[in-house]
């Protein structure tokens, strides 16, 4: 049987007849509907924004990259005429320098240093404030609140006193409770130890916030499941690892990659610490763009370093998009 006798088969279906005196109306015809005014609005809302962005990040880095193709002196800067192109000079002259790339290895020892003891204290002490009771938790949530919101110069300047060859805290810590002649001691003497006073200061300054974030990732771990595993004869490491960190996880790899962005572009704790003008030792990328820059009147390696930058965090902020897809907090 076909289609078309199947269908002939099926029982009449009644049609409706129109009332007496109505008038058959032809169809509608199917037209589009022009646009109204009010669906342009978020875009004219959002447009601001759009601009405010271009104007403060994507024009500066266009004329980054203009520059770093240009040989321009402080003539050209203040009156303005046409710089010489050098095409890759900058680059050539830069990458084949092996000052260049002490400050790169420099950048990246202090850049892991500082985020591997931000995560592990800021994730201890998540860990702790859980076990808190509401009333201490909410105590030193504010005071981390307050570290985190306190600015830079205050914050180093706190650390310079703390770090004091003749009136500092830790001199006198050493000296008088530990039994360390530390006394007159200059920290900054030996780069590796001024280099662990600068850390503390990033580190302080990190510590609320990965510890606040990682502590909100904590609450979500259902308390249930850590109860089953105990009582299974889970031990308190194998709970972490099999129930608590797979629910923290994703939390704690943005975290950390926000982190090696912020800790890799360090510039204002250790420009402050070295008042203003640092040693060729405490030189990261950019102290050392910003020397290149205003102090040897080479604005265009200046802007060539900062660009290498750029290239050289661009595989971090990838990664950090690809996790921002991935909990779906961009399509």
């Amino acid at each position: 049987m076909s289609a078309a006798d199947m269908k002939a088969a099926d029982p009449p279906v009644s049609v409706p007849r129109a009332p007496e005196g109505a008038e058959s109306r032809p169809p509608k015809s199917v037209t589009r509907k022009p646009r109204k005014a009010g669906a342009l609005l978020p875009y004219l809302l959002i447009a601001p924004a759009f601009i405010a962005i271009a104007a403060v990040f994507v024009w500066p880095f266009i004329k980054t990259v203009i520059m770093s193709f240009q040989d321009v002196g402080r003539r050209e800067l203040w009156s303005g005429s046409a710089a010489p192109w050098v095409g890759f000079d900058q680059f050539t002259d830069i990458l084949g320098d092996g000052e260049f790339w002490d400050v790169v290895w420099r950048t990246i020892i202090f850049m892991v240093v500082c985020v591997a003891v931000t995560m592990a204290g800021g994730l201890g002490l998540s860990m702790i404030m859980q076990r808190m009771s509401t009333w201490v938790r909410l105590l030193l949530t504010a005071a981390l609140v307050a570290a985190w919101s306190m600015p830079l110069l205050v914050a180093t300047s706190i650390f310079r006193w703390f770090a004091d060859s003749d009136y500092g805290v830790l001199n006198m810590v050493l000296t008088k409770y530990l039994g360390i002649d530390a006394q007159g001691h200059n920290w900054f003497l030996d780069p590796k130890q001024g280099f662990v006073i600068i850390g503390a200061v990033v580190v302080w300054g990190a510590i609320p916030f990965v510890s606040v974030t990682l502590y909100a990732a904590l609450t979500q771990v259902p308390k249930e499941l850590e109860e089953a595993a105990s009582l299974d004869g889970a031990s308190v490491p194998g709970i972490f690892r099999y129930v608590t960190w797979p629910v923290i996880k994703p939390v704690f790899q943005m975290v950390a990659t926000l982190s090696v962005l912020w800790d890799f572009n360090v510039f204002g704790q250790i420009f402050l610490m070295r008042g203003n003008k640092p040693e060729p030792e405490y030189s990261v990328l950019g102290i050392y763009s910003f020397e290149k820059a205003f102090e040897s009147n080479s604005f265009s390696q200046g802007a060539a370093i900062s660009l290498i930058t750029v290239l050289l965090l661009s595989g971090v902020a990838v990664y950090y998009l690809r996790q921002l897809l991935k909990i779906g907090e961009v399509e």
